[in-house]
């Protein structure tokens, strides 16, 4: 890996059956309870990020996205998600990267993560997001997952990805970030 990071285990703490390192894991058998997709459109200095209403990480800074439907490709995903709940269409979404998000509770997620150059039309809030253009070099860090900080500049960037990241509720226990 190009880059690792590992948070200490609480000292006294019993592990529990759930794993707490990247490491405690079989990444090639490991599946998600959700597959999902973000997708970011940059343009012009700034990203389009959302404020998230409701659901997962609801009140958090983040990116448009959501959990695939049966039948449905991670492009589709990123598509609808970002026209659910902004209204647009992105222009020429590439897929840049991918994670896999292992909740101590036992959730999980695995996210397709793509970046777009531009949209249609204009994007309004929803019952879902509210949007924000933010200046590149002032994106929210603290409002956002402890992970955006790490690979979110390797999005903007152009690079591509593969993120391992667990997770005790908001906070981030380890993780292990693949640049490719």
């Amino acid at each position: 890996p190009h880059c690792r990071g590992e948070m200490m285990r609480e000292e006294g703490k019993p592990l529990g059956l759930q794993s707490r390192t990247v490491a405690e894991i079989d990444w090639v058998h490991w599946s998600a309870v959700d597959p999902a997709t973000l997708i970011f459109v940059i343009r012009g200095g700034e990203i389009l990020l959302i404020r998230k209403k409701r659901g997962l990480g609801a009140g958090k800074i983040n990116g448009p996205g959501g959990r695939l439907e049966p039948g449905e490709t991670p492009e589709a995903c990123a598509m609808r998600e970002l026209d659910e709940e902004l209204g647009v269409v992105a222009v020429d979404p590439i897929r840049l990267g991918d994670h896999r998000f292992q909740f101590v509770d036992g959730y999980s997620t695995y996210v397709h993560v793509y970046r777009a150059s531009d949209l249609q039309g204009i994007p309004v809030e929803t019952d879902e997001a509210i949007p924000m253009w933010v200046n590149l070099e002032a994106i929210p860090f603290d409002e956002m997952w402890e992970d955006d900080r790490l690979w979110l500049p390797l999005l903007v960037a152009g690079k591509r990805f593969s993120g391992y990241w667990i997770f005790e509720g908001d906070r981030m226990l380890d993780y292990r970030l693949e640049v490719y």
